[in-house]
């Protein structure tokens, strides 16, 4: 199958995305396996504030330093994670603050040898360090370890160590792809090259299984009690049950999205045209689009073509 130009390929549209409040932290463990398993919980249902509390992800991962070197405060493998809420919450900074500590003190306290150290160094922040601290019930102490104060609370494998306080700030929501293939196989296959992608980029991060999304939504439903639906326009299913209001492809058989969040919108454009330029020669994907809404839900626009 022939590729086609990247020019035609990319429609000639933009991303939408929406401002947010998020925190970031780092958590390092004593090898790969704790640390992985410590990030796949902290981020466990964070794909999107549809119906979670947050959309979480790894911004970056943090190897071992070589001997005499601190990639991270205590020299062990890490990983950075945000957590972001959409800003037009109303109760953004006490909802964060919440989703912060039940994270922390529920999926990284308890995951052994993990240690979660504060990312942001900002003039806002949460005392989150001395509110997980009550878990040690009068025998826990603040200290100066790893080049920074926290607090360390006794358990039962030894110790735990985290920071004495975690900033936030604003971020971007929202950023996005969509993949249109002959297949389902070749539009996952454009969007898993997508998704690696982001990862090479730092402050973003995708927030669904893999890093793909296979239901995108849109905003409202026929049914009252729900606040999204499928986005029925673009299911290839219904193309022939919609007639003209379809906005699938001719040749579509399946569409796979990816969802980019970040510190502000360079790093999502970044983003973006990484994901392009590494999707682009997949056999089989017959289009690179973007979900907008108008401006109706923020006012973070990506276009596609400007990147290119």
């Amino acid at each position: 199958m022939a590729v086609i130009p990247l020019q035609d390929l990319v429609e000639d549209t933009y991303a939408e995305g929406f401002r947010s409040i998020y925190g970031e932290v780092l958590i390092t463990a004593r090898d790969q396996r704790w640390l992985r398993h410590a990030v796949a919980a902290v981020t466990g249902h964070a794909s999107s504030t549809i119906m979670c509390d947050c959309e979480a992800g790894v911004a970056q991962w943090i190897s071992t330093a070589p001997a005499g070197q601190a990639a991270t405060p205590d020299g062990r493998c890490g990983a950075v994670v945000q957590f972001h809420v959409p800003r037009f919450r109303k109760d953004r900074r006490e909802h964060l603050e919440r989703v912060m500590l039940a994270r922390i003190s529920q999926n990284v306290l308890t995951c052994p040898t993990a240690r979660c150290f504060n990312r942001l160094d900002t003039e806002d922040f949460f005392q989150l360090g001395r509110k997980v601290a009550y878990f040690g019930d009068g025998y826990q102490f603040r200290t100066v370890r790893y080049g920074g104060t926290g607090w360390v609370i006794p358990i039962l494998a030894g110790e735990f160590f985290l920071s004495r306080r975690f900033g936030f700030r604003d971020g971007i929501m929202g950023g996005n792809l969509w993949f249109m293939g002959a297949s389902e196989d070749a539009a996952l296959e454009a969007a898993e090259k997508a998704a690696a992608a982001t990862e090479s980029v730092s402050g973003v991060i995708t927030t669904f299984p893999g890093g793909v999304a296979a239901s995108g939504s849109k905003a409202g439903s026929k049914y009252s009690f729900s606040i999204a639906s499928t986005y029925a326009e673009f299911c290839p299913t219904l193309r022939g049950q919609l007639g003209p209001k379809s906005k699938v492809p001719e040749g579509c058989g399946s569409i796979m999205e990816i969802i980019v969040n970040g510190a502000d919108l360079p790093a999502l454009q970044q983003a973006t045209r990484a994901a392009i330029q590494a999707a682009a020669d997949t056999e089989g994907l017959l289009r690179i689009s973007a979900g907008n809404y108008g401006g109706r839900l923020g006012k973070s626009f990506i276009y596609l073509h400007e990147l290119l």
